[in-house]
């Protein structure tokens, strides 16, 4: 099918531009002499994780539980689930293990270590644990120098449950924009991840894995000493984000939502298309950043950015182009933007704007495209 022939709005993932991000960030690890995991939550699709692991990547890193069915379903065996389980969430993951999945779960505190633990009595059975390590006071974790660390490795590995690793995401490195900054963060990810499996060894508890990750931070890193493996996701698609933080061109974003011009408001400079909040998701990380790209940069079909025009506001149905304060942009919009004229959009935020749809159009460099299905729910 051609992009013309694709009704709106539609998912597209540009392959050529996919398979560039992928070798470019898979080069990056073999250099470095780390195994890479990559984070599918971003595309959540069996078709571009086979294209991670035929590039090399080992194993996956899930956020939900149903990604981790889906992918072993399709023969993924070794998985981290990186988030902080949830013990009712324990029979699950159970069953995922006893079919055959190297299930790794991750924890950060003394009451989720000791419900597995319990657990993994009650069933005779024991869990591979990971501790998640905050280095970076983005969200979740244990500082390396804090004693619950060595408290929750002991709850583990004094019931028998085995104690994998170590994790850590600087998720911080969103808000960065220079090469220095970037590569001065992944130097403290590294580090206090290092930090906190040199304690639990010194603790006599096991700590072979140490992984770290976030796309930013695994494309500044220039030394992973100590690392064992680096995890990210974001990087295989892109997105505008990624591209005011500086890891990325536009011309690197594979993502884009196809969109068709259904209206005007001529006195007010806006064409309408049939792409609003619910295509492109309510995300606008690049509000925060120095170059707000509204709710996406418009681009031509053929995937040329159109300087000076942005999706400025968006409805449930329904988005808003028009000219930025910037642009001096004086076209006729009725003109510019003919209604029937499709346009690629490329979002803030791929992995939201991903889960708008249950199917992504992967359009080859000819044009045509297919149709990749991708895995909804938790």
């Amino acid at each position: 099918m051609k992009l013309d022939q694709i009704d709106t709005p539609a998912a597209l993932i540009d392959i050529a531009r996919m398979q560039r991000n992928i070798a470019r960030m898979q080069g990056h690890m073999n250099t470095l002499g780390v195994a890479f995991r990559p984070h599918v939550k971003t595309t959540k699709c069996i078709d571009v994780v086979r294209a991670q692991i035929a590039a090399g990547a080992r194993g996956i890193t899930v956020s939900t539980l149903k990604e981790a069915e889906a992918f072993f379903a399709a023969g993924v065996i070794d998985i981290l689930y990186a988030v902080s389980i949830a013990p009712s969430k324990l029979p699950r993951a159970l069953a995922l293990r006893r079919q055959g999945c190297d299930l790794k779960l991750v924890v950060d505190n003394p009451t989720a270590a000791a419900a597995i633990a319990a657990f993994s009595d009650q069933h005779n059975t024991s869990f591979e644990v990971w501790i998640e390590v905050d280095t970076d006071g983005h969200r979740s974790g244990i500082t390396p120098e804090q004693d619950t660390l060595l408290e929750v490795g002991r709850i583990l590995h004094e019931n028998g449950v085995t104690v994998g690793g170590v994790m850590t995401h600087a998720g911080s490195s969103y808000e960065l924009d220079t090469p220095d900054a970037l590569a001065a963060l992944a130097e403290q990810e590294r580090a206090g991840c290092v930090r906190a499996a040199e304690r639990l060894r010194e603790g006599g508890i096991a700590c072979p894995a140490v992984s770290v990750g976030s796309t930013p931070t695994a494309l500044a890193a220039t030394q992973l000493d100590g690392v064992t493996e680096v995890r990210a996701g974001v990087y295989v698609l892109f997105d505008l984000v990624m591209h005011n933080v500086g890891v990325c061109a536009l011309d690197d974003i594979a993502l884009s939502v196809l969109a068709t011009v259904i209206g005007h408001q001529a006195d007010k400079g806006w064409a309408i298309l049939d792409a609003g909040w619910m295509a492109m998701s309510r995300d606008r990380g690049t509000s925060k950043q120095a170059h707000d790209f509204g709710y996406g940069q418009p681009c031509l079909l053929n995937g040329t950015p159109l300087p000076g025009y942005q999706i400025s506001g968006a409805n449930q149905e329904h988005g808003i182009l028009s000219a930025t304060e910037a642009s001096g942009a004086d076209d006729d919009i009725t003109q510019r933007f003919p209604i029937g004229m499709k346009l690629r959009i490329l979002p803030n935020h791929a992995c939201a704007t991903g889960a708008q749809f249950p199917e992504y159009h992967a359009v080859a460099p000819d044009g045509a495209s297919v149709e990749w299905r991708r895995f909804q729910g938790w």
